[in-house]
């Protein structure tokens, strides 16, 4: 077998294989036995069809399956061999010449390929970027201290409504006198809160409401949509979009959420005894907890401003028409030029990202270890089943259960992902310099 590698240019190359006799042949006449032994037609015992007749049915479709395997091997062969750096896959190459199957002996196939780009890559200390993290100051802790304070909270029934207030009642539809509509909408223990009502009437109506109170209110004005709307009465979008009688709202129940006294009982809920003794260290440690829970989005504003600025900087082209083509091959379902060219600026962006990420990885070394993806899904495994079983779980049940999990691919392969993700995004950290901004809650997640 010769192999040949015409370069048109830095960026394309055509694959030149000549097969002769002598290396399909020996894989065609196992093909012809093995056919052979399985063959099993009337007229003959099993495995004892006359090998002239199998290769008279069968001979040029094994010819074909033979020399397309050899070829699929060579190529990965000398691929790899040869260490090309491509992108895709190889294409056969149309040259217009038609194969006699029946009578050639010898055949040429020829494959298009499109190589990677060589370019210049240098990050260094000289790039400056800006990391952001949110400003944890008084109104952020006290915020959080608030929701905590709820979600440790109790509810109770009051007996007055106010704006905050969870109102249980039920809802009939009225006619235009103004008295119950026979057949019309009826809805019990139907829910309300005030709050949600846009409506400055109609959320003025239901405060101040006492159990077996009765209000009226217009049926379009309970909520801001639709949808909404036929959630609350029990009917269909359908229906509430063409509602427009009054409804009457019998009041049922109401019922408040209080938040939890800021003390003790509560820290030691939160926390777990004796672990916070007082409300500056509560709020001390929310501040702590704060500061962790942001800095993934810090890392991923700053790992897109530098994927930005690297993208923009870092020059090379790649063999376009080549992926085109490629694109339309390879593609499951099929695909015409047109649809092709108008993805075509997203698809280059991406494999431009690829390239310049393996790169990274490449030059500074960076691996991923088996140890190192065990450790990490033992860490996830503790964190949610410490969720909800606090006992101490064991070193071995720990192992066990990640080798478990690993033994799903597409699983290992995310485990994976993630980890090789956040050595590239140290890697940035300790290399360019990093000028700190802290910003504050609402700007920071607006900008992000």
């Amino acid at each position: 077998m010769n192999i040949t590698q015409e370069n048109i240019d830095g960026l394309n190359a055509v694959l030149k294989v000549k097969v002769v006799s002598e290396d399909y042949q020996p894989k065609v006449e196992s093909a012809l036995k093995i056919y052979q032994k399985k063959a099993n037609m009337p007229g003959f015992r099993p495995g004892k069809v006359p090998a002239g007749l199998i290769k008279k049915m069968h001979g040029k479709a094994i010819l074909v399956e033979s020399i397309n395997k050899l070829l699929q091997d060579t190529l990965n062969k000398y691929i790899t061999e040869n260490n090309l750096d491509l992108l895709g896959q190889p294409l056969p190459k149309n040259d217009g010449n038609t194969i006699d199957w029946d009578n050639q002996q010898e055949f040429e196939f020829s494959y298009e390929m499109g190589l990677a780009p060589k370019f210049e890559l240098n990050l260094s200390a000289k790039d400056k970027f800006t990391y952001q993290t949110v400003k944890i100051d008084d109104e952020l802790i006290n915020k959080y201290v608030t929701d905590i304070a709820k979600r440790y909270g109790k509810v109770e029934n009051v007996e007055v409504a106010e704006e905050s207030d969870l109102l249980n009642g039920d809802f009939v539809e009225l006619n235009a006198n103004g008295e119950i509509l026979d057949g019309g909408i009826f809805k019990a223990g139907a829910t309300v809160f005030p709050n949600r009502i846009k409506d400055e009437a109609t959320k003025k109506a239901l405060i101040g409401l006492k159990k077996e109170d009765k209000v009226i209110i217009e049926g379009q004005k309970i909520a801001d949509n639709a949808l909404e709307i036929a959630g609350i009465l029990g009917i269909t979008k359908e229906q509430a979009e063409a509602l427009t009688s009054k409804l009457q709202f019998t009041v049922n129940s109401i019922t408040r959420h209080l938040p939890a006294d800021i003390n003790q009982e509560m820290f030691d809920k939160v926390y777990g005894p004796g672990v916070v003794n007082s409300e500056e260290e509560f709020r001390a440690k929310i501040k702590e907890e704060l500061a962790g829970m942001f800095v993934n989005d810090s890392d991923r504003k700053l790992y897109n401003n530098i994927v930005d600025h690297l993208m923009e900087t870092v020059k090379f082209d790649l063999p376009t028409e080549f992926l085109k083509r490629w694109i339309m091959a390879a593609n499951e379902k099929p695909v015409t030029i047109e649809q092709v060219e108008a993805e075509f600026d997203n698809y280059t962006k991406g494999i431009k990202w690829q390239l310049i990420e393996n790169r990274i990885i490449k030059d500074n070394n960076l691996q991923v270890t088996n140890e190192e993806i065990i450790e990490y899904t033992k860490s996830l495994l503790k964190k949610q089943l410490g969720q909800y079983n606090p006992v101490a779980i064991s070193d071995e049940d720990l192992n066990q259960t990640a080798q478990r999990v690993l033994s799903n691919k597409d699983e290992a392969q995310r485990v994976f992902t993630q980890l090789l993700g956040e050595k590239v995004m140290n890697l940035f950290k300790t290399t360019f310099t990093l000028q700190q901004q802290e910003v504050p809650f609402d700007d920071f997640f607006k900008k992000a």
